[in-house]
């Protein structure tokens, strides 16, 4: 399983999502660091729409999703750029 597919899972069973997206960007980071080519899944965006998140503070979305990939943070994960909203909030 690839993370970009781990990811989806988890945040799928956790949050229960409406609409999710887990992107992966680390091509877009090629040569911002020595030896860095932009392969693999080192830089990456979530958005994702949770009636979870309803009412609750943009940083307490935040600290649930990057505790929940603490793991493939320590794996290997850089960077997670993440777009979290409720269904009220939903921007499109």
């Amino acid at each position: 399983m690839s993370m970009i597919e781990s990811l989806e899972k988890k945040l799928r069973e956790t949050f229960d999502p409406d609409k999710l997206e887990v992107i992966n960007e680390s091509h877009l980071h090629a040569g911002h660091q020595p030896g860095f080519d932009g392969s693999g899944e080192t830089h990456i965006r979530i958005r994702i729409i949770s009636s979870l998140f309803e009412g609750m503070p943009r940083i307490q979305r935040h600290r649930k999703i990057n505790a929940l990939l603490s793991d493939e943070i320590v794996a290997g994960l850089h960077a997670v750029a993440i777009e979290a909203n409720s269904p009220a909030e939903n921007p499109g």
